[in-house]
């Protein structure tokens, strides 16, 4: 469990946020200037806040109403910055070493292996930091702040130097962390495909202030925070599980409360649980169950929210046997369509939205980035 509150001001910028959290991956999302880096500065007690209050599972590190203020090397909070930040002078070993420095005198040479395994990194041991590429910094950077035995780990946008590949490289072992050693993670992050695939709880903050907070399916379904999101990557979470492949066409069937989807095929046993991002932009809308469509996949579902507003495109909200799921439309097609809140409706999902950026979980083995076409 961890509790925040923290208000300070920063020049002409005030922070003002609280937020509780149970654990699993919270993202602090928002966009630059948004106040998430003096947050979590803050929780890792790399200042002393005007006032606030910061407590992981119970023990108090700031409360300025009382006066307790923990330093920051004895909060045993990992913090894996936006680089590496690795000694360059010292191999990758002696650099994940240093981070036992500051564990438990409890912690044993098991700890390290563990590690090390876990991060895939043993064959970087005797390597320096310059021999190494992006993701391979990250790797080490994250395996030294686990070494500390943290009671909590602080990720500030650790993917945002690297390209694409990289990131992807990155994930797994984010949600190894997240999933396995249940390390609880402050991440921060102003990307939605990182947060959309990550967090457990997202908390959207907004000029130094909580705008929303909740489970991530929930939060990024919410029309109303669109333009804190950001309304070119708005869309849906589906929680689904491997129900099957279709060895024959090269698919995988993923069941979900609101029906199946045939997607690009996964290499994963029947059983696996992973989330499905759909863009807002991949859905269409249709009165009745389409026929003679090459569109693979198609859900039921009613129309519960259609945002306001006067603009030429319209974002809506579905009901999906009670998932969310959000289209994106004109303003035209939405009246000559006559759609209204209510109303049972068929969504068509382009074949092209499960691309790789789709899968939370699918990494290992997936064959989903490669893209088909509609149908």
């Amino acid at each position: 469990m961890l509790s925040v509150a923290i208000t300070q001001r920063l020049g002409d910028f005030t922070l003002d946020a609280a937020f509780d959290s149970e654990g699993g991956l919270t993202a602090l999302f928002g966009r630059s200037g948004a106040g998430k880096t003096s947050l979590v500065n803050a929780i890792a007690g790399l200042y002393r806040p005007t006032k606030g209050y910061v407590a992981v599972d119970g023990e108090v590190l700031t409360d300025t109403a009382t006066g307790v203020f923990v330093p920051a090397h004895r909060r045993r909070v990992g913090y894996v910055f936006q680089e590496g930040r690795l000694f360059p002078h010292l191999k990758v070993r002696q650099n994940l070493l240093y981070g036992r420095w500051f564990a438990p005198k409890t912690s044993s040479g098991s700890d390290f292996d563990q590690v090390v395994e876990l991060l895939g990194i043993g064959h970087l041991l005797a390597r320096r930091p310059a021999n190494l590429s992006g993701g391979e910094k990250q790797r080490v950077a994250i395996g030294r702040a686990l070494l500390v035995r943290p009671r909590l780990l602080v990720m500030d946008e650790p993917l945002a130097s690297l390209d694409e590949g990289r990131r992807g490289e990155i994930f797994p072992y984010i949600e190894r962390l997240r999933d396995e050693m249940r390390v609880p993670i402050v991440y921060v992050s102003h990307s939605v495909a990182e947060v959309a695939r990550l967090a457990t709880t997202l908390v959207v903050l907004s000029e130094g202030q909580v705008a929303a907070i909740g489970p991530t399916a929930q939060i990024m379904s919410r029309l109303d925070l669109f333009p804190l999101t950001g309304r070119a990557e708005a869309g849906a979470i589906l929680t689904t599980r491997v129900a099957g492949h279709d060895a024959a066409f090269g698919l995988t069937i993923l069941r979900a409360a609101a029906g199946e989807l045939r997607v690009p095929y996964l290499d994963l046993p029947v059983g696996t649980s992973l989330r499905v991002r759909i863009r807002a932009r991949d859905v269409m809308i249709a009165l009745r169950a389409p026929e003679g469509l090459s569109a693979l996949n198609v859900l039921p579902g009613t129309i519960a929210e259609i945002a306001g507003g006067d603009g030429p495109i319209v974002q809506m909200r579905l009901d999906c046997a009670g998932e969310a799921l959000i289209a994106r439309l004109t303003r035209r097609s939405v009246e000559t369509l006559g759609l209204v809140p209510g109303l049972t409706v068929h969504a068509v999902i382009k074949s092209i939205a499960f691309d790789h950026h789709a899968f939370a979980g699918a990494a290992p083995g997936a064959s989903a980035d490669a893209e088909v076409a509609d149908g």
